[in-house]
């Protein structure tokens, strides 16, 4: 029996034109869809009119998920791989199951798209030759130490951070590392996009009497560079 395939396919960030053709065929034809949150992935699915069964494997069910969707493809079922937005297994989940399957001895094919990191690296203005991507830094435990090492780092840091401690990473920022130059984007794509540049305190000041929601990038440049 010929195994099926695992397709782990880029969706957009937040507009849905953001999608390649590529992406959109192959959610058509795979025999069913994993994803993070059925609510949002058919929000997706109903723009381009892709009706597919939808598999559910998050932080809860993973190890089990895992199991089941390899038993399908081992079976001569296809299957794609989607997050909630952007690429699927950058600070989003997904490495384990594609690990299993490459472990497997079944193929994986990547779709490519969007990317919140790469695409607020393309607008920032700041060094893009050589960057250290970190996504979420911890939330409690080894916090600042995570924040002293990036302190050091000589090129360019990228970073995810959440509606709730946006503020408190620029607080961080401007203690560790004040003088450097930061490029913060927010809802990227879509409509209430947003991007602020400056240091963390200058841009602390701009968010003081604002509300800011949605998902964050921070960009931070490496310590003089402009000399």
């Amino acid at each position: 029996m010929k195994l099926g395939k695992l397709f782990v396919v880029a969706t957009p960030i937040g507009n849905l034109e953001d999608i390649t053709f590529r992406a959109v065929e192959t959610l058509k034809s795979a025999d069913f869809i994993i994803c993070e949150d059925t609510r949002i992935t058919k929000i997706l699915l109903n723009h381009y009119q892709i009706q597919k069964p939808l598999f559910v494997m998050n932080a809860h069910n993973e190890s089990k998920a895992i199991s089941k969707i390899l038993e399908r493809i081992e079976l001569g079922e296809s299957c794609a791989l989607v997050s909630d937005a952007g690429t699927p297994c950058i600070s989003d989940p997904g490495i384990r199951l594609v690990n299993k399957i490459i472990s497997s001895k079944i193929e994986v094919v990547g779709i490519p798209g969007s990317n919140a990191a790469i695409m607020a690296l393309s607008i920032s203005g700041l060094p893009t030759d050589s960057f250290v991507f970190e996504g979420f830094i911890p939330q409690k435990k080894g916090r600042q130490k995570k924040l002293q090492e990036l302190a050091a780092e000589k090129r360019t840091i990228v970073l995810y951070e959440s509606t709730y401690r946006i503020k408190k990473l620029l607080e961080e920022l401007n203690k560790f590392m004040p003088e450097r130059e930061i490029v913060v984007a927010r809802e990227l794509t879509k409509k209430f996009e947003e991007t602020w540049r400056g240091n963390a305190l200058e841009i602390l000041s701009d968010l003081a009497n604002k509300t800011v929601k949605g998902e964050f990038v921070v960009i931070i440049a490496p310590p003089d560079w402009r000399k």
